[in-house]
C-alpha cells in the first residue's frame, strides 16, 4: 500500500516567474468536437479592449475533471465562508462567457 501511495504523488513545481499568477475578470470558454478552450481575461473599466492572460487548452475529459474539481473546491469553500451568492446574468448575456463584477473604484 505504501508504494501505491508514492507511485500516484506527483511533485508539481511553480517557476518563479508564475508565483504571482494573474488576474482575471472575465472568462471565455469554448470547444471543438476535441478540445476546450478557456481564455482568462483582463478586461479593465471603460477600456474598449480586454487582453487574454492565459489559455488553457484541455481535452474534453480533463474539462470534466476540472469541473468536478471546482465544484469540490467551491463546496469546501462554502463550508469554510459561507455561500457564494452569484450576481444575476445579464439578459441575452452568452453562456459561453463568465463576465465576474470589475471592483467599484473610490475617490
Amino acid at each position: 500500500m505504501a508504494n501505491e501511495n508514492k507511485q500516484n504523488q506527483i511533485q508539481i513545481e511553480v517557476p518563479a516567474d508564475e508565483m504571482q499568477g494573474r488576474y482575471a475578470n472575465l472568462a471565455v470558454i469554448t470547444h471543438g468536437p476535441n478540445d476546450f478552450f478557456i481564455d482568462m481575461i483582463l478586461m479593465a473599466p471603460n477600456t474598449p479592449k480586454a487582453r487574454v492572460q492565459s489559455r488553457i487548452i484541455m481535452t474534453p475529459e480533463n474539462a470534466k475533471q476540472l469541473l468536478i474539481a471546482l465544484n469540490e473546491n467551491v463546496r469546501k469553500y462554502e463550508q469554510a465562508f459561507g455561500e457564494i451568492k452569484p450576481r444575476q446574468a445579464k439578459a441575452g448575456a452568452n453562456p459561453g462567457i463568465m463576465d465576474f463584477p470589475l471592483p467599484k473604484g473610490q475617490a
